[in-house]
């Protein structure tokens, strides 16, 4: 078996037992990056020399090898990493480099992990096809014309062409699940505050959650497992202990209670994802699962109750971006106040389309007179939708949906029309609103051999139980 056919589970053993070396690794992926990654282009930042620095600087220490000794992994480009390119994917971060990394990738190397580079994304995590990027869009493995999903296309597309073993995406309305899906590949994202944000560029505070990406189950349990844990430097941070998911995971169908909301299955849905879909739920049922239809009344708000939570906290979040301390600098021109003249064209020449329009849409929603009539609205029925959930995991292990209504649709199709971009998403925002953990795991291909995605949402910080579940139904659909 080739190495970048071992799963990350079996390639740490075949490391630690002295049959394959981390450099043996590094070699046989660098390789299959220079080889294919000009037609799928999922790196934005990608350098062979620091990469086998790295390899050889854990080999010299010759300390205990951690949980992801000598594995490869891919960092999505908005979160930071010490003195490398962190752009998110922006003109106006143009030449950043953070003075200090992520306390995710501290953990990561940590544990031995080698960083390769950074993945492609849309601008500020702003869309669902990483089209929005300033590099140019990524390209879906499975077809060349076709979108991976976004915001964490780049980290997506990445494992599925085999260029790295896993990933790390950032998801905030599905962010990480909608290109799993799209691309055929494992995507979770945790509960909110399990993983630390310390270091993630902030798209909207409240949603944002950082979580991995894998070819299997297992080996993405083992990726969130060395990324979780309390965080002193993020006030978000929940202070629990984290299961080891790699070492408990237990397949899981017999006997599970799931619940399958109706306003999932409603107009837009595309025949094929919902015709696999419900095949997966009469399998779940044949192995002894017991399936039921059921009800989240309050979901057919999420979309728009999303779109005035998440452009509201981006618009202050970017109110940093002025071109004064970082980034891209661009000196107004006219007569007026010359700092005044910077922030505008600093900022307009900064800023992609998408980011313009979240901007104004966030701040027109927070202005005075209709933060009352927008933003507070939105912020409770936001609590109606956390409490539909909350009462349904009462009754149920997990909630089942099809990830994205659709497979991959082509490149440019959606860019000039944002609202059917924006439905890209409408089975994942809710989960991110409620803060719930929900993953996304491949479960078929549509009639032109595009990647279906299943999701599976569980109650608060029950990220083994949704694991065990999802690992299952990967075992059974095999």
């Amino acid at each position: 078996m080739e190495i970048l056919d071992i799963p990350v589970y079996r390639l740490r053993d075949e490391i630690k037992g002295g049959r394959i070396t981390p450099l043996d690794v590094a070699r046989a992926y660098v390789k299959r990056i220079e080889e294919i990654d000009s037609k799928i282009k999922a790196f934005v930042y990608f350098n062979p020399e620091s990469i086998f620095h790295q390899v050889n600087s854990l080999e010299e220490n010759k300390k205990t090898p951690g949980k992801l000794y000598g594995i490869p992994v891919a960092i999505k480009d908005n979160i930071c990493v010490e003195d490398e390119p962190t752009t998110c994917c922006s003109r106006i971060l143009k030449n950043f480099r953070p003075p200090y990394s992520a306390t995710v990738i501290t953990k990561l190397k940590n544990e031995g992990a080698i960083l390769f580079g950074k993945t492609n994304m849309d601008e500020f995590a702003f869309g669902s096809s990483c089209e929005t990027s300033c590099y140019g869009p990524t390209h879906n493995p499975f077809d060349l014309e076709r979108v991976p999903g976004g915001s964490s296309g780049g980290s997506a597309a990445a494992v599925a062409a085999k260029e790295v073993p896993l990933a790390l995406g950032s998801d905030t309305g599905g962010s990480i699940r909608q290109p799993a899906a799209l691309c055929g590949v494992v995507g979770v994202k945790p509960t909110y505050g399990r993983v630390s944000r310390f270091g993630l560029i902030a798209f909207a505070s409240s949603l944002d959650q950082i979580g991995s990406i894998a070819r299997n189950v297992k080996d993405a349990a083992l990726l969130l497992e060395v990324i979780s844990g309390y965080d002193s430097n993020d006030s978000t941070s929940a202070p629990y202990s984290v299961p080891e998911y790699s070492q408990n995971l237990t397949p899981t169908i017999k006997g599970i209670k799931v619940g399958i909301p109706r306003e999932y299955f409603q107009e837009g849905i595309d025949f094929e994802v919902k015709r696999r879909v419900e095949e997966v739920f009469e399998i779940l049922e044949k192995n002894g699962a017991c399936v039921e239809w059921m009800s989240l009344p309050h979901t057919e708000y999420a979309l728009s109750c999303y779109y005035i939570i998440a452009p509201a906290e981006a618009s202050s979040n970017l109110a940093r971006y002025a071109g004064v301390s970082y980034g891209l600098r661009v000196l107004g021109k006219g007569e007026g106040n010359p700092m005044i003249n910077m922030y505008l064209a600093t900022r307009s020449q900064g800023f992609g389309a998408e980011v313009k329009r979240r901007i104004i849409l966030g701040t027109y929603s927070l202005s005075s007179g209709y933060y009352e009539a927008y933003y507070l609205y939105a912020a409770k029925v936001r609590t109606l939708i956390k409490e539909d959930f909350i009462t349904a995991f009462k009754k149920y292990d997990c909630i089942i949906t099809p990830t994205s209504p659709t497979t991959a649709f082509k490149i440019g199709e959606r860019v000039s029309d944002p609202l059917q971009m924006y439905l890209s998403d409408i089975y994942t925002i809710p989960a991110n609103l409620a803060g719930i953990p929900a993953i996304s795991i491949p479960v078929g291909r549509d009639k032109n051999g595009l990647p279906i995605g299943l999701q599976i949402m569980c109650d608060y910080f029950q990220e083994q139980r949704m694991l065990n579940i999802a690992c299952g139904i990967e075992e059974i659909l095999k």
